[in-house]
């Protein structure tokens, strides 16, 4: 099995890292929202002392949208700009999943996709780095 992961096209592995790490994210999410201390809070607007603002909606927006664009970007940009690009973004999203571990108390669930998200986003930007056209 790692033979053929190892001998997958760059481009092919990167996106298919991009949509392992968007399962874990959106299962994350909707465990979240089965998690009844946490879906009063979102309710009520505020979740671990944060409020969830129009201008916190929109970042979250962002960093979702992020890894959907990045599962398409991997497999069409040339070279050069798709390796920035999955380093920029794998930095992005590995401390972005790092910083909300400190929002309020996380619970088990959330640490373990939290585990495996960072885990994977930190190897993309690893195998980016030392991709070699």
């Amino acid at each position: 099995m790692k033979d053929n992961f190892n001998k997958m096209d760059m481009k092919e592995k990167l996106s298919l890292l991009w949509i392992f790490a968007m399962f874990n994210y959106t299962y994350a999410d909707i465990l979240t929202l089965m998690d009844s201390s946490v879906l009063k809070e979102i309710i009520s607007g505020t979740v671990g002392g944060m409020e969830l603002t129009q201008g916190f909606l929109f970042v979250a927006s962002f960093l979702m949208i992020l890894p959907i664009f990045m599962i398409v970007l991997s497999r069409i940009l040339p070279y050069k700009n798709n390796r920035r690009v999955n380093i920029i973004a794998g930095i992005i999203k590995t401390l972005a999943v790092f910083g909300s571990t400190f929002v309020g108390t996380p619970a088990a669930y959330y640490m373990l996709f939290g585990a495996i998200e960072i885990a994977t986003t930190s190897y993309i930007v690893w195998i980016s780095w030392k991709w070699k056209e």
